[in-house]
């Protein structure tokens, strides 16, 4: 029965019966499949759970990281927009947000007054970098990536996160208010026909803001290249949505004077890791959208486990080595993973483990950039040693190796034969040959 309904329904969604009813139909229908798809990985689970671990990070790392952030404010002589910043963030939490924001700073001002000691100052440091390596990690299960960024980068563009976000951020937020109190600005709100648009206008400048933190997040923290649409689209949504939520939990908290007497002293703690929660679930929820805007061909599989035979592992070997050979041939430059899977139309998660067993067999390598190149001279790598790298290379679980049956191991044997006989002594070089340059 409930399979029964579960195909009439999947028929519905991705059956092209709305379709037919025209533009309208059609627009429907787009939207009805994004938001199946989105909350079919939502209820999955795992992006729940990486919510749930970034909210135990952020707990963690809230102090540090601010404390960070007003050091770096300081030197621009900007801090002072720190605490509203935050009390804007927490603002949905009513009373209790504006006392969380007393005591985070009252913790900031310890941390600036040299209370840590040369320990506690690698962990608070060691914390603060972690935050943003978890914030990578979401992402990059998001998108697909299974490798992170190399140590050096990560820790370059980590700095630049830590440094330049805040700077930004409040930047932007006093720009805003030295424009409210502008007098040409002024006179138009007093105008009849343009106030009620300024006014407009600022009610949603919030909102703008983090729809832009959110693209900036989106195209900057993926270990992948990010279309600025395929961000945008999801910061517009994210942004659309917190709003939304901010003005739903703020009512909620408005409301639930039980729930605060029955929990006491731990209703503000409560709220707020609900509060957190749901923020990093919109975080998520706005970068799976930009997904699937730039690779909708995934929309309908959603987080399926990519199913490889034997024969497509071959395929994706050589189909690999030829491209890093070739275009370190013509151009002698190098391609990365996510260049090579745009060309196949794979996605990089499935190329990763033949990657891996490449580089492991010495055939490929891995710059500090992610770049890939030739292992060794292409002339020296031979095309059975290629296939060998997915088709003999591999493990049992065991301590021992498998005892073969006396017929399957010849049979097998003369497997090995015809392949080898079939490549015979070509290499990378030949291989590439076959094809005219670029």
């Amino acid at each position: 029965m409930i399979q029964t309904l579960r195909s009439k329904f999947d028929h519905f969604v991705w059956g092209d019966g709305l379709e037919r009813h025209g533009f309208a139909g059609g627009v429907a229908a787009t939207l009805l499949r994004y938001l199946y798809g989105l909350i079919r990985d939502m209820v999955s689970g795992q992006i729940t759970l990486r919510a749930m671990s970034l909210v135990y990070t952020t707990l963690l790392s809230v102090v540090p990281l601010i404390a960070f952030s007003f050091s770096v404010l300081q030197g621009f002589g900007i801090h002072n927009q720190l605490e509203p910043f935050l009390y804007d963030f927490l603002e949905p939490l009513g009373e209790q947000g504006a006392e969380i924001t007393r005591q985070v700073i009252e913790l900031v001002d310890n941390v600036k007054g040299g209370v840590l000691g040369g320990i506690s100052l690698a962990f608070f440091i060691y914390t603060a970098v972690s935050m943003v390596q978890k914030m990578e990690e979401s992402f990059n299960y998001v998108w697909y990536v299974a490798k992170r960024r190399s140590l050096a980068r990560r820790l370059t563009e980590y700095m630049i996160v830590l440094l330049i976000g805040p700077v930004v951020i409040v930047v932007a937020l006093s720009m805003i208010a030295s424009l409210k109190s502008n007098t040409i600005v002024q006179f138009f709100l007093t105008n009849e026909a343009i106030g009620p648009i300024l006014v407009a206008t600022n009610k949603l400048t919030p909102y703008l803001l983090v729809t832009g933190v959110f693209t900036f997040l989106y195209m900057y923290m993926p270990n992948t290249k990010v279309k600025f649409k395929a961000a945008l689209y999801g910061g517009l949504a994210g942004g659309f949505i917190w709003a939304t939520l901010g003005v739903a939990f703020a009512t909620f908290v408005g409301f639930s004077s039980r729930t605060q007497l029955i929990y006491s002293g731990f209703a503000v703690a409560i709220l707020t890791l609900i509060w957190l929660y749901l923020n990093w679930i919109v975080l998520l929820f706005g970068a799976q959208l930009a997904y699937y805007i730039q690779n909708p061909a995934f929309l309908r599989i959603g987080r399926r486990e990519p199913r490889l035979s034997n024969a497509m592992r071959e395929r994706l070997a050589l189909n690999i080595m030829l491209y890093v050979g070739r275009a370190f041939r013509d151009t002698d430059v190098s391609v990365d993973a996510s260049e090579i899977s745009d060309r196949m139309r794979i996605p990089s998660i499935t190329l990763a483990p033949v990657l891996e067993a490449l580089e492991a067999g010495g055939l490929l390598a891995v710059t500090d950039k992610d770049d890939l190149l030739p292992g060794k001279d292409m002339a020296t790598i031979r095309l059975d040693d290629i296939l060998s790298v997915v088709r003999v290379h591999g493990e049992t679980g065991s301590y021992r190796d498998p005892k073969w049956s006396k017929e399957v191991d010849a049979l097998g044997t003369d497997l090995d034969d015809a392949v080898l006989q079939t490549v015979g002594t070509r290499t990378l070089i030949d291989l590439i040959g076959l094809d005219s340059p670029a």
